[in-house]
């Protein structure tokens, strides 16, 4: 007897990047809009009791009730931003802060413990420093330069390794393999904030972190109108931060996780422009006389060098350096700028500018600062879509144009 012939269908490479970021999470929808609809409705009804708690008990993915997440423009973002991450799930918050401590307070207990590398953004030091202490959670802050003690902090309380990388405003790169494996040693979760590298640069997830978080605020918004947070990761991970978020009432709004699911369709252009114009920023400043140092991946040198080839396809927008001066004489070079904007925050189409004593790290001791590099002649640069040769001209100018005090 003839065996029947057996037809498989091979199977299909999975889209590039440009392509999810555009498509990754939308279903069509029965009007014919080209991509999913906002939903601005609080509420959504159903056909019969038996439905309703069908989606209630989660036997059945659905549309309930706004705040809880159930909605479906807001889930139509979190598809989104979990392809991008290689996450099983994604949640979507109002703010970057606001998917940070819902992060922390559904993992975290009394009495346990955080560690926290390197430098981050200034409310997360308050977060960490100031707010979940009166919780009774310890929060120990290792700078870049003693990421070797992390097996020496770890205890048996310690629940979460939190770090940005690279990290704000110091552009350090950390490895992100090397401290999942002594964070996972002592049962500890490590818990990356993404927000500078984005997705096209790097996937966290991939080299063994266990939840990733955005302000989605800066590069995935891209256009500085809009404010959110999320965080991705293993929806076994999730579930307890999606409780925290429901009942604290962190949910995006659907008006704004629409503007945010219409900005990613753009990031890959974006962001690989501004990995260009921010490398050859990086480079002319790099040779200028009147800047001390530059801080930006494409010019990390030995072991951060083999850091950035192992885990980034892109060297991002982001750059600090520091001017030869003080911080008087540092702020009349910002103050120069006529491309850059004076601004906090970063990641838009604009390119920005802002010393970190000023405004990011305004509240963290002067000594605190020090003791992190984080100097009075430090400025950082959120790159934009301008061409690279006039944010270069304009640097040129307002750094030229500073009389450098004397001892200085």
């Amino acid at each position: 007897m003839t065996e029947p012939k057996v037809t498989t269908t091979p199977a299909q490479p999975r889209p590039g990047l440009s392509t999810r970021c555009v498509h990754a999470g939308d279903v069509r929808d029965p009007q014919g809009a080209i991509h999913p609809p906002l939903y601005g409705h609080s509420t959504f009804a159903f056909n019969s009791t038996a439905d309703l708690l069908d989606v209630v008990e989660g036997r059945t993915e659905g549309n309930l009730y706004t705040r809880y997440g159930l909605n479906p423009t807001i889930r139509a973002l979190e598809r989104k931003l979990a392809d991008l991450e290689d996450a099983e799930t994604a949640l979507a918050f109002g703010s970057g802060m606001a998917a940070e401590a819902a992060t922390f307070l559904s993992h975290i207990k009394t009495g346990e413990h955080i560690v926290c590398l390197g430098d981050v953004y200034g409310g997360t030091f308050e977060l960490l420093g100031e707010n979940l202490p009166r919780l009774g959670i310890e929060t120990t802050f290792l700078t870049a330069g003693e990421v070797d003690r992390l097996p020496d902090v770890l205890t048996d309380r310690t629940r979460i390794v939190f770090f940005e990388t690279p990290s704000n405003p110091g552009l350090d790169v950390f490895d992100i393999a090397a401290i999942t494996t002594h964070a996972h040693q002592v049962g500890a979760l490590v818990v990356v904030d993404n927000t500078f590298a984005t997705p096209v640069n790097q996937n966290p997830l991939h080299h063994g972190a266990d939840l990733v978080i955005h302000s989605a605020t800066k590069y995935l918004g891209g256009h500085s109108d809009l404010t959110a947070g999320a965080v991705a990761g293993p929806a076994e991970l999730l579930a307890p931060i999606a409780g925290w978020r429901k009942n604290l009432g962190q949910v995006i709004a659907p008006e704004i996780a629409s503007l945010l699911a219409r900005s990613i369709r753009t990031l890959v252009v974006r962001v690989r422009a501004q990995n260009t114009a921010a490398t050859a920023v990086a480079e002319f400043l790099a040779d200028h006389s009147r800047v001390a140092k530059v801080n930006h991946p494409s010019l990390a040198a030995g072991d951060q060098a083999a850091v950035v080839k192992a885990q980034m396809r892109g060297h991002g927008g982001m750059l600090s350096f520091l001017v030869d001066g003080d911080a008087a004489a540092t702020a009349a070079v910002v103050d120069r700028l006529r491309v850059f904007s004076i601004a906090a925050s970063l990641g838009g189409a604009e390119s920005l500018v802002t010393q970190p004593i000023t405004t990011t790290h305004h509240g963290l001791d002067p000594a605190e600062r020090a003791r992190r590099g984080i100097a009075d002649s430090m400025v950082r640069l959120s790159v934009g879509l301008e061409d690279a040769d006039d944010l270069i001209a304009d640097l040129a100018q307002a750094l030229d144009g500073t009389v450098v005090p004397s001892g200085g």
